[in-house]
């Protein structure tokens, strides 16, 4: 960390923006030159962003609808008017070609303009008690409130909607959030700092600090703290679980995302192209890119020259080309671990159908078949622009590959058969199932989050406003039903 710069971009402290303590430089990971320099808070700083998050959490439950919904209503159209040069912030701070950029910014809009309809109708219920006779006259109201301030760990691989995912149910539900975004890529949250600057929020709702990972995990025991919202690795994400025991932590973890291209499935050619595009979107570094492939062999000789035809076309480069389909990883560390983890599959039998190589921070999508199963490219999460492919011989073989890893995030089935689809569903231990397209599709506003070691809670903006919140009962005597 540098001495402090005039020029850096600043921190957000309870709403105000101040210079730190120090600097951050952040670089593009397609050449390494500087992007922008960004303040990193003092100790003291930390301090008071999370006592003003403290200070305001009982009046912001309280404040009406109607200044939430605006809010977020105000993030989303500032985004929405500024969607050119915020994607072009993306690609610069994270790599990803400016396609999927824009396509982030266009998914921000969406997730903080659900939030601001959620708010508007996140009202509770009431239940009626006198289905007893001992509760005759009596009225249960439930509402859910805010279990207090929120702490948002955000990764580097969607530096804007993730963050957003984080911080647009708190303001919704009147959570205030401390965001703490990836060390690599926090010039999107900086900027909703500045958008959410922009409205009516009591000052100490948000706070956005650029800290190190080192910092973390004095947030995360801090007990002004009662929430913890990550998303990331699993072994940072448990080990933030077991230190907070008695806190409420939403985990959204790892996966190694299988596709099943079943004998029924009429059109190859689709399967191959969205298979070949989301095992390398974002080079890969998605928690539901497709890794594993699973075909059935009655189309297996038809599919695969597709599959490589699909990828092979994929074009590498400078992310700021819009022809670019498959932009560098984060950091050279990051491409020299697909890398090793390529030749450790070949070096164990493993057949290369196409890439494999590594140029810098820029690893070729690649193809694989015939990988043991406990290699890594397999049996972990690669988050890189790989795909191994393996032939069944039948829909039950190809569940029984699914559920064999220990993540459970998404998967994909490409059939036309509704049986298989149902008995998926049931057989599959997976937070979503995808049926007719790759495991990697998501929207914004339905519950997404895994099973087993791909983490708890669900992301969505309700589904995240209900782990935010608990529930309430107020029960109202001698009143007529």
């Amino acid at each position: 960390m540098d001495a402090t710069s005039p020029t850096a971009r600043p921190c957000w402290i309870a709403g105000r923006a101040e210079q730190g303590a120090g600097t951050l430089t952040v670089r593009h990971p397609f050449d390494g030159s500087e992007v922008a320099t960004v303040s990193v808070p003092s100790a003291e700083q930390v301090e008071r962003a999370v006592a003003a998050a403290w200070d305001v959490a009982r009046s912001f439950r309280t404040s009406p609808a109607h200044l939430r919904a605006a809010a977020l209503d105000h993030v989303s159209q500032s985004l929405a008017a500024r969607a050119e040069e915020v994607a072009e912030q993306i690609t610069a701070e994270n790599g990803k070609p400016l396609k999927w950029a824009t396509a982030e910014v266009r998914r921000a809009v969406s997730t903080f303009r659900f939030a601001a309809e959620e708010a508007r109708r996140f009202s509770g219920f009431v239940q009626r008690l006198d289905t007893d006779p001992a509760a005759e006259g009596r009225l249960a109201v439930v509402r859910r409130v805010p279990r207090g301030p929120v702490l948002g760990i955000s990764p580097f691989n969607f530096p804007l909607n993730l963050v957003a995912h984080k911080v647009a149910p708190a303001i919704a539900v009147g959570a205030p959030i401390v965001v703490k975004p990836a060390p690599r890529t926090p010039l999107s949250a900086l900027l909703l700092g500045e958008l959410i600057a922009g409205t009516d929020l009591p000052s100490g709702a948000f706070s956005v600090l650029p800290v190190g990972n080192e910092e973390t995990q004095a947030l995360v025991r801090d007990p002004r703290l009662p929430v913890v919202s990550f998303t990331g690795s699993g072994p940072v994400g448990w080990s933030i679980a077991d230190a907070a025991p008695r806190k409420q932590v939403v985990l959204e973890l790892g996966g190694n995302a299988a596709a099943v291209v079943c004998a029924d499935w009429p059109d190859l050619d689709f399967a191959a192209s969205r298979i070949a595009a989301f095992g390398n979107y974002q080079a890969g570094q998605s928690c539901i890119a497709v890794q594993r492939v699973l075909v059935e062999r009655a189309v297996a000789d038809s599919f695969l020259p597709l599959l490589l035809s699909a990828v092979s076309a994929l074009r590498t480069g400078d992310p700021h080309d819009p022809a670019v389909d498959v932009g560098p990883m984060v950091d050279e560390p990051a491409a020299a671990r697909v890398e090793e983890w390529i030749t450790e599959a070949l070096d164990r039998g493993a057949r290369l159908l196409t890439g494999g190589k590594r140029d810098g921070t820029t690893v070729e999508p690649t193809v694989l078949t015939d990988v043991p199963p406990d290699t890594r490219v397999w049996a972990e999460e690669v988050f890189g622009p790989v795909l191994a492919v393996s032939i069944v011989d039948s829909v039950d073989e190809a569940l029984a590959a699914v559920n064999d890893s220990q993540y459970g995030l998404q998967a994909g089935i490409f059939t036309r058969d509704v049986h298989t689809a149902f008995r998926a569903r049931v057989e599959l231990d997976v937070g979503g199932l995808i049926i007719g397209d790759v495991p990697s599709y998501r929207a914004d506003q339905m519950p997404y989050g895994g099973t087993k070691a791909s983490g708890t809670g669900r992301e969505g903006l309700l589904s995240a406003m209900t782990d935010l919140t608990e529930e309430r009962v107020m029960v109202l005597t001698g009143v007529s039903l």
